[in-house]
């Protein structure tokens, strides 16, 4: 019953961020701010990731595809696969959950404690719309990284694929054009559409109904991190059943 309470209590906050909307003229600069610490400022660990994952996945699929008879190309197609379709969206959203989740409930969790949600609420401010909405709005960017992601992820396999000795360039790039499917790019930024509405709005929720004080809040940010990733996990094998299956 606690899960249930939870999970209604969530929907009614998603609800509630959508009412009595802030002034725009306020909401922008909270929109510009949140697109600054929430995607631009989380660019750097996903491009250090990425290239590594895919330089990763390239030399594993390689070192499997050791018999003769089967064509170098292999690689870079399986490389281009797994990182489209599996570790650009789903692999990238866990660790945006990490940090950005993290960052959205502890910064939440602190106005909660000190009060000031309880101040925007004296004067007659809806404080889910004016905390949260701006979070979802700027979390709507994250397909762009998510795109740069795919990128630096194939960069990366072509790069351990060449100069690791695994697959001469011409074969490597041949597999990355084997079969393309531009409906797996559609699929992909499906998925990074939802993936970046759970990660603005579940945080929110652990932040914005916590009680307690400093302590709490540390609990609450490493409850969220689980409890993200549990949602993206779970959604990630519904869409995929519903998209791909």
């Amino acid at each position: 019953m606690k899960y249930l309470e939870a999970i209604g209590k969530y929907f009614i906050m998603v609800w509630e961020v959508f009412k009595k909307p802030t002034k725009w003229r306020i909401m922008k600069t909270l929109i510009l701010k949140e697109v600054d610490e929430l995607v631009y400022g989380a660019m750097g660990i996903i491009v250090f990731i990425s290239f590594f994952i895919g330089g990763v996945v390239t030399i594993q699929t390689a070192l499997n595809l050791n018999n003769p008879l089967l064509p170098k190309s292999l690689i870079g197609f399986a490389t281009r696969q797994s990182v489209i379709l599996e570790f650009a969206p789903t692999f990238t959203s866990i660790i945006m959950a990490g940090k950005v989740g993290s960052y959205i409930t502890s910064s939440i969790g602190t106005m909660r404690v000190t009060e000031q949600i309880d101040a925007l609420e004296v004067m007659g401010v809806n404080s889910l719309n004016y905390l949260v909405f701006p979070k979802i709005i700027a979390m709507f960017m994250y397909p762009f990284a998510v795109a740069i992601s795919m990128f630096v992820g194939v960069l990366g396999g072509w790069i351990a694929a060449v100069f690791g000795g695994y697959a001469p360039s011409g074969d490597f790039i041949q597999g990355l054009q084997m079969d393309f499917d531009s409906y797996h790019i559609t699929y992909a930024f499906i998925k990074s559409v939802v993936f970046a509405f759970v990660i603005a709005t579940v945080p929110s929720y652990h932040g914005y109904y916590m009680t307690g004080g400093a302590l709490e809040v540390g609990k609450a940010s490493t409850t969220s991190f689980v409890w993200t990733s549990v949602v993206i996990i779970i959604i990630n094998y519904i869409l995929t059943q519903l998209l791909l299956g």
